[in-house]
């Protein structure tokens, strides 16, 4: 009803209740509290309900926000994870993940003093109760079709595209070098900000509804990729992006410092029961050390806030431009204060210093001067301002760069840009290989998740088409 709506003018903006800075550095477990019915109910009342909803624009996915947003403030819980669910492959995780801070809910139209609507709140409330009252379904068809496709990948757009086709009836088949299903959501992402069993209840859900996982399968060593297009109908490469930027200057090359990737996987790894030799060995355990992370992304945030947890002496975030400047969700940057982690803005390492091991990185004092061709003001080092930063555990978090495809698939005709992303054709989706489609961090560079499943959703579109134009000549001929 639509006098349910429009409240922010009675009812301020609240977020879930957090735990205290002090209990959650003790555990891994999420920091956010849930929900109530009656909170999440009135939360979702605030929407303004405006005829151009710039949360939707701003979404990756174009969630029809506004609209279970109103749905949930008039309690037809089921009818907005059905709206929800038909725009967005995994809710449960975007609600968590997302910087909303920076998309829907950074564009929130609500006047200026009321703070905007708690999208994401509203919408891991929204998913986690359909999973526990069973609203959400296995990928079950309706009818089965012949086709197959090969989705090499089960991060975010891999498994959105599987999700998608195998509804419409596809025989699907996704293959991933690792020995669980989630890519970096898996691997990646810290348990205080998406819990594991988040990810591996969805594995289970589409191994029940039909997809085949063909796990530590790595394509050009295990099978080849001639091998999986003679296989399948169609095949999606969505294998993210891995390899790791690195860090020049004296001392690089020293003990101690180690990618970020490395030591999220070590953590996550041993969080699942894993044995992990480095992390027990103390290589990539925080315990006890001066840690130092550098990068200013939301890897950085995660790295911090892990060593934190792991009982690091003094955790110290090195980064180049100022706090206003960081790509990070501001919501992580305020978490990690509060939690204890000390950010030395202003400042990029020059080098390492240690015998053997690192004891301290070299670093200059920067500020920020004109703004470049894009608008972001270039940073230029104070003459006399370097420093030494003690570390015992230094963890670069620069970004991520793709992997050599071409040579890692034993496929030297793949086609790649400058940047070492896969070339596709922008409409199609589609390699310079005929069938061989392409979605994901491989193609746009290091993204958020929601990105991914628009991506992998819009592939599973484009390869269906592919596929149908392809078959219709045969299927005239009969």
């Amino acid at each position: 009803m639509a006098e349910r709506m429009l409240q922010f003018v009675r009812l301020s903006q609240q977020t879930p209740d957090k735990r205290s800075a002090e209990a959650r550095r003790q555990d891994f477990g999420e920091i956010y509290q849930r929900f109530s019915a009656e909170r999440a109910s009135a939360q979702a009342s605030r929407c303004s309900q405006c005829g151009v909803p710039f949360c939707s624009i701003h979404c990756p996915l174009n969630q029809h926000i506004p609209d279970w947003l109103k749905l949930t403030a008039e309690g037809r819980l089921e009818e907005a994870y059905e709206v929800n669910a038909a725009t967005n492959t995994f809710p449960e995780i975007c609600g968590r993940v997302c910087p909303q801070d920076r998309l829907c809910e950074g564009n929130c139209v609500i006047e200026k003093g009321f703070d905007s609507v708690t999208i994401g709140a509203v919408e891991k409330y929204i998913t986690d109760t359909a999973w526990e009252q069973g609203w959400v379904k296995p990928p079950t068809p309706t009818r089965e079709v012949a086709h197959s496709v090969g989705i090499v990948g089960a991060g975010p757009a891999g498994l959105a595209a599987a999700e998608r086709l195998r509804r419409r009836g596809w025989q699907v088949t996704v293959y991933d070098r690792y020995d669980r299903v989630g890519g970096l959501m898996i691997y990646g992402i810290p348990n205080f900000k998406l819990e594991k069993e988040v990810v591996l209840r969805r594995h289970a859900q589409y191994a029940e509804g039909g997809i085949e996982f063909v796990l530590n399968c790595q394509i050009g060593r295990d099978i080849t990729l001639a091998e999986l297009r003679a296989k399948h109908d169609a095949v999606l490469i969505a294998t993210g992006v891995y390899k790791a930027r690195d860090i020049g200057g004296p001392g690089a090359n020293l003990g101690g410092i180690v990618p970020a990737l490395d030591y999220l996987t070590a953590s996550n790894r041993q969080g699942l029961g894993d044995a992990v030799p480095d992390f027990e060995s103390g290589a990539l355990n925080a315990a006890g050390k001066k840690v130092v992370v550098i990068g200013g992304g939301d890897t950085a945030m995660d790295c911090v806030r892990t060593a934190i947890r792991q009982g690091a002496e003094s955790v110290t975030c090195l980064y180049r431009r100022d706090k206003a400047n960081m790509p990070g969700s501001m919501r992580e940057v305020n978490n990690a204060e509060e939690e204890g982690v000390r950010f030395a803005w202003l400042c990029a390492p020059e080098g390492f210093e240690g015998e053997g091991h690192v004891s301290a990185v070299r670093a200059v004092r920067m500020h920020l001067g004109l703004p470049d061709a894009t608008g972001r003001q270039q940073v230029e080092p104070i003459p006399g301002s370097a420093f030494a930063e003690p570390a015992d555990l230094v963890i670069k978090a620069l970004g991520f760069d793709p992997e050599d495809l071409p040579t890692l698939f034993g496929e030297p005709g793949l086609t790649v840009s400058r940047w070492g992303t896969l070339t596709v054709d922008r409409r199609s989706m589609m390699t310079n290989l005929p069938g061989v489609f392409a979605a994901g961090d491989i193609v746009r560079g290091a993204s958020l998740v929601v990105w991914g499943i628009r991506d992998g959703r819009d592939a599973a579109d484009q390869i269906e088409k592919y596929v149908a134009a392809k078959s219709a000549p045969a299927m005239a001929a009969e």
